[in-house]
């Protein structure tokens, strides 16, 4: 049960550090798509800047993913691949669409609208997509026929268990975006830019948080074995809700270095990625220790142990060799100013 508790927390991890990066990248090719012909450029330009070097990074965490599932649990990987098979390949299809036009964009000038269009529009209806896998996972959705697992596509678009979700990955994508671009704004100086995302962040911040109100009122109906385990913990989940209040306090109360300059969003984006990891952390745990409920958990579905030594020992080597790459970029990215300059210079 230990070497199987700690696969599950390394492939949660993967989980989280892809929904935190997917969200800011597809949701800054969507406001790039809002604002493309629109007064305000630089709110484009900032997307675009931000977009750019960040989409290349974040694929790299799905295949991460997809292989630590294949690696760590084979056992779940039929039942998964059976049951996922039309929203998976319909994820894939998207994401294969979104990084083609991504790059033809940055090529075929003359047709850099259309092509921005389709890579917003793609953009937010894949964290849509993928968030679905959540609720399938809760069995309410699964029927089986002769040992075969098949997900009932009825009764999950019927579900408004799944809308719940689905309305809470868009907001947060959008959300969380809104955040991180602002404050990127800010860091480059670029203040009509700074003021549209501030803005943005403002209305969907409390849209995302009745999402996730609205998903533990419809998980107590249809998946009360989770919504019952998440209440358990309800000291982290009000400790969630706190953090979700400092993030947006961070968005309307006065900047504290600079004068004249109201919210702070680089606060926001801290406490709220925080808040995240807290509430991912509440539902993993709910959700132990099945993969797919009722009949494939952590431990029937886990690899051999020595397999999962093998396995866990590479991701550590890989992870020591990256993360550190991982920091600069990001530094340089945020932090430096020979680049943001350029970057500036580029667009004019």
């Amino acid at each position: 049960m230990a070497d199987a508790l700690i696969a599950i927390t390394v492939l949660w991890g993967f989980v989280f550090i892809y929904a935190v990066m997917a969200t800011m990248d597809f949701g800054a090719g969507f406001w790039s798509m809002i604002y493309l012909n629109r007064d305000n450029v630089s709110a484009t330009n900032i997307a675009n800047r931000y977009l750019s070097p960040t989409w290349e990074v974040t694929n790299t965490f799905i295949v991460a993913l997809v292989v630590a599932i294949y690696s760590l649990f084979p056992n779940a990987t039929y039942t998964l691949g059976t049951i996922l098979l039309l929203p998976g390949s319909l994820i894939l299809l998207l994401l294969a669409l979104r990084s083609a036009f991504l790059v033809f964009s940055n090529i075929a000038t003359e047709y850099r609208k259309p092509l921005t269009y389709i890579s917003g529009i793609t953009g937010i209806i894949i964290p849509g997509i993928l968030i679905s896998v959540l609720p399938i996972t809760h069995g309410h959705y699964i029927e089986y026929e002769n040992g075969t697992a098949i997900l009932n596509l009825k009764t999950l678009f019927t579900s408004p268990n799944e809308y719940a979700f689905i309305g809470f990955a868009i907001t947060s994508t959008l959300f969380l975006s809104s955040l991180l671009l602002a404050d990127y704004s800010k860091v480059s100086k670029e203040m009509k830019a700074y003021k549209v995302y501030l803005r943005g962040g403002q209305i969907l911040g409390p849209l995302s948080l009745v999402m996730a109100f609205f998903i533990m009122f419809t998980l107590k109906d249809e998946a009360p074995w989770v919504y019952t385990r998440m209440i358990e913990d309800l000291p982290l989940l009000l400790l969630s809700v706190g953090l979700f209040l400092i993030g947006g306090l961070g968005l309307f109360l006065p900047s504290f270095f600079e004068k004249g300059v109201r919210g702070m969003p680089r606060i926001s984006v801290i406490a709220i990625t925080i808040q995240y990891l807290v509430a991912s952390y509440v539902y993993g745990k709910a959700h132990l220790p099945y993969i797919i409920y009722p009949d494939i958990t952590i431990e029937s579905a886990f690899t051999d142990p020595n397999s999962f030594r093998a396995v866990f020992t590479t991701y550590i080597i890989g992870f020591a060799i990256l993360f550190p790459g991982f920091i600069y970029f990001w530094t340089i990215f945020m932090k430096d100013k020979k680049y943001l300059q350029q970057a500036k210079d580029a667009e004019k």
